[in-house]
């Protein structure tokens, strides 16, 4: 990319326009945002005004948005107009729900009455619905017809609609009764009915039906397109596979965040500012801190112990980050595999048997490992407490990944019981509460082993 780059801005500043010209239409639409990173404002522009109309509709979807904020600015009422006639209906909502207001005043000057009125509907669906994320453009056939029909259907409007890998059969009231995968009408008879190589009642979501749980479905069906109906079941829209995906991303990224203890941001990480990650980030890291005096609180409590054997003290951090750890590997197994409903809420008691199991088996070799190098480390200068001492941290370990590996599988799945999300019973808190409970068990133990 770094060469194509320098190729354009040398055509650029030696005004090849015709050679830049043929040079663009090689270019993969979704490869220009990388390039105009590079690019000044001016160079954009120039760029952006050579490209074909249709490509130049492509290319401003995958812009950023304030990319396409700079370009609007420029555009003349015509050239605007221009662009938003060849973009898709969710990507004009999605461009109108990202603009400041007076950029989204001019764009919807530059709307037609009856596409306005649509737009608004999208724009009225719960956000992070079906509804919100569907297109109103897809193949739309009524059953009498014939296959030969839904060909000069599809050659009439098909250019207008975001995906032709299927198209959908409705009754006069607009009900959803089936759906052709256009593949089989290649393969069939012309002059037969499409009724007759319809899906019946193909699957279909409602327009608040949670966009990732549609998310899901593509990845379950391997869909490239799914219907979306309202509670009449009159079909209103398709979510197509390049939505599904950008909400799987978004998805992600939410989870990501609040797994490391942060309130979610729509923001990309060099957007948001200072203040604003600070902020994201200080709440939890208050809790945390806060929470993380009672371990203070139980270690202050054990101080005649220290002062008898104070080699204890030598131990704390292994026990504390070995217990973190634990619990860290169970939520985030879990928390996957909720997310990819691999793992149920009435999975639980089999989650808490399979993480126990695995606890005895990590716990007894981190026990065993740790009394050879108790042995070997401290044996001559503890000889008459090595045994004690060695017993006291194994069975502290073993206990500690007993309780780690059970509270990080079973939090997830309680707060995916109370409609919470599961990433925010993550590695920070988890490791916070298991660090109070392991030094807890240390002390007690090393108490009645060692009679301190």
């Amino acid at each position: 990319m770094e060469e194509i780059t320098k190729k354009i801005q040398e055509l650029i500043e030696e005004k090849k326009i015709n050679e830049l010209h043929t040079m663009l239409e090689g270019i993969n639409s979704a490869d220009f945002p990388s390039l105009f990173e590079e690019l000044n404002e001016e160079q954009i522009i120039i760029i952006y005004r050579l490209l074909p109309k249709e490509k130049a509709a492509e290319v401003f979807a995958e812009l950023d948005s304030d990319v396409q904020r700079k370009l609007i600015n420029v555009f003349t009422d015509k050239e605007l107009k221009t662009v938003i006639d060849e973009l898709f209906m969710d990507d004009t909502v999605d461009l109108i729900e990202e603009m400041p207001a007076s950029v989204v005043k001019r764009i919807l000057k530059n709307i037609g009455a009856r596409d306005r009125k649509v737009i608004n509907e999208l724009l009225n669906y719960p956000e992070d619905s079906a509804g919100s994320i569907m297109t109103t453009e897809f193949i739309e056939f009524k059953k009498g017809i014939t296959v030969q029909d839904g060909f000069d259907i599809i050659k009439k409007t098909g250019l207008k609609k975001e995906t032709v890998y299927y198209a959908y059969v409705v009754d006069s009231s607009r009900k959803l009764i089936g759906s052709v995968d256009i593949k089989e009408m290649l393969i069939s008879e012309r002059d037969i009915q499409i009724s007759e190589i319809m899906e019946e009642n193909p699957i279909r979501v409602l327009t608040s039906e949670d966009q990732e749980e549609v998310a899901k479905m593509f990845d379950k069906y391997n869909f490239m397109a799914l219907p979306v109906v309202d509670t009449e079941n009159r079909l209103v829209g398709i979510v197509t596979i390049d939505d599904a995906i950008d909400v799987m991303q978004d998805e992600n990224t939410e989870d990501f965040e609040k797994m490391a203890a942060m309130i979610p941001n729509e923001e990309t990480y060099f957007k948001t500012g200072v203040f604003t990650h600070a902020r994201n980030r200080i709440l939890w890291l208050l809790v945390l801190m806060i929470s993380s005096t009672f371990t203070g609180a139980i270690i202050q409590k054990y101080e005649n112990a220290f002062a008898a054997v104070p080699i204890l003290v030598a131990f704390i951090p292994m026990i504390m980050g070995t217990g973190g750890n634990c619990g860290s590997q169970s939520s985030t197994l879990v928390i996957r595999g909720l997310a990819l409903d691999e793992i149920k809420i009435s999975d639980i008691f089999k989650v808490i048997w399979k993480e126990f199991r695995v606890a005895i088996v990590v716990g007894t070799i981190l026990a065993f490992v740790t009394a050879i190098r108790i042995y070997f480390q401290y044996g001559s200068e503890y000889q008459g407490e090595i045994v004690h001492l060695s017993i006291v941290v194994g069975l502290t370990l073993i206990l500690t990944a007993i309780l780690a590996k059970l509270v990080g599988g079973i939090l997830p799945m309680i707060a995916k019981t109370l409609k919470l999300d599961p990433a925010i019973m993550a590695a920070p808190l988890i490791s916070t509460i298991v660090d109070m409970c392991s030094i807890l068990i240390f002390f007690k133990c090393a108490v009645m082993i060692m009679g301190l």
